[in-house]
């Protein structure tokens, strides 16, 4: 009887070596969710005293770089070995961290931007988009489900990562930073030893050898699909990272929630992030990416613009909604595009479809923050941004009425253009 990854029989002990290895990763890199903790801690006048949008620069700037890591990243692992580019992608990563540790004072944010921001979010993409794309090789006939289930890891980081930082920032409440050193080190051990377990498929040389229908990265950006797609991760990132990047603040200011209790809210906050990742995954599996990236903008846009006018529980189920559509995007647009352009070039094409996150994941914050303000605004940030998500079920409806791009039909446009 089959399994649910296929046959039994055709899964050698490899292939759950590189997705056990995968998950790892994800763990590691989806730590920078648990950023807000340290933003506020960083904010204490007995710290280095930063204001609020000091303290949210290394995330920003983080965030940017996944996308240069992830385009790079994703070049390399589909030229030579996934796992050497994962273990320099989690040893950069880590090494940034590190480097961040030794941030005292208020003079030391370029310590920070550099460390977390620069050279973190650098290691973070290029560690991230390897399992991203080396799995749906190693699983064909699961491909939504199995990226799902890997990018699950990056959402259940924070939910790992929360309580470690709160319990290292409780030991040195003077010096916040310095908890990313052990972080750093524990992030290199498991980044190194998940790297370690991946591989590609031996079936991967043959297909390379045989001629296919698969698009380089240059056709993929001749297509409308591509900027489509790129289009709906940009707006689904930029409406659940503004409660993402704010939610440690958002929940006692609006949620009024006990200060004491926002580490734990984070942290079970993360395991809707991963836990969407994989349900929306599996209902993409069973009806198609395009209708469920639909519904995940749509429930993410009516879950932000209620939120700002509930509290408590109902505050929690809200904020829990845009979680679960937040992760469910992550889940579900690495097999979209897989299944739009062949998976011959999935790492390049799918990371440099990450400038979406990288935009929005800059942009969102920032603008939702402006919107908040001074007085505290929460229903106009939330409100637009919920908006945005709304307006964005265009976009996927839009792209499944197009037919599936071929080399074909890129090099007869091509022609078309030049005559």
């Amino acid at each position: 009887m089959p399994g649910a990854f296929g046959p039994p029989a055709d899964l050698p002990l490899v292939r759950w070596l590189a997705l056990l290895g995968g998950v790892l990763v994800q763990l590691v890199v989806g730590g920078v969710y648990s950023w807000s903790l340290f933003g506020r801690a960083l904010q204490s006048q007995g710290a280095m005293g930063l204001t609020a949008v000091q303290a949210s620069i290394p995330f920003e700037v983080a965030i940017g770089m996944i996308f240069v890591g992830a385009s790079i990243g994703g070049r390399l692992q589909d030229r030579s070995s996934p796992r050497l580019v994962a273990m320099v992608g989690s040893a950069v990563y880590a090494a940034g961290l590190i480097l961040s540790s030794f941030a005292r004072d208020a003079g030391d944010l370029w310590l920070l931007v550099l460390g977390y921001g620069l050279i973190g979010g650098f290691g973070l993409g290029m560690a991230y988009i390897v399992p991203v794309a080396l799995l749906q090789k190693w699983f064909p006939d699961r491909r939504a489900l199995v990226t799902g289930i890997a990018v699950g890891g990056f959402g259940f980081g924070a939910t790992l990562t929360s309580p470690v930082a709160e319990a290292l920032i409780a030991r040195a409440p003077a010096a916040p930073a310095s908890s990313f050193l052990w972080i750093g080190v524990g992030y290199l051990v498991l980044g190194v030893l998940g790297s370690a377990m991946m591989s590609t498929p031996p079936a991967q040389e043959a297909a390379e050898a045989t001629p296919s229908n698969d698009l380089d990265v240059r056709q993929a950006l001749r297509t409308p699909h591509w900027f489509l797609l790129t289009g709906i991760l940009a707006v689904a990132v930029a409406a659940g990272i503004s409660l993402v990047s704010m939610m440690a603040v958002a929940a006692v200011d609006v949620g009024g929630i006990d200060a004491a209790s926002v580490a734990t809210v984070v942290g079970v906050l993360a395991l809707f992030n991963g836990a969407g990742r994989i349900a929306w995954a599996s209902a993409a599996q069973r009806v198609g990416q395009l209708p469920v990236l639909a519904a995940i903008l749509l429930l993410e846009g009516v879950a932000l613009i209620a939120l700002p006018h509930a509290t408590g529980w109902t505050f929690l189920a809200l904020a829990a909604v845009v979680y679960l559509c937040y992760g469910g995007a992550f889940g579900t647009l690495p097999s979209t595009a897989g299944a739009f352009f062949g998976m011959r070039h999935a790492g390049a094409i799918y990371g440099l479809m990450l400038v979406g996150w990288s935009l929005a994941g800059v942009l969102g914050p920032l603008a939702a923050s402006s919107m908040v303000g001074e007085a505290g605004n929460y229903a106009l940030a939330f409100s637009v941004m919920g908006a945005l998500a709304v307006a964005g079920v265009a976009l996927p409806l839009a792209t499944r009425r197009l037919p599936l791009p071929t080399v074909r039909s890129v090099k007869v446009r091509e022609m078309v253009e030049a005559s």
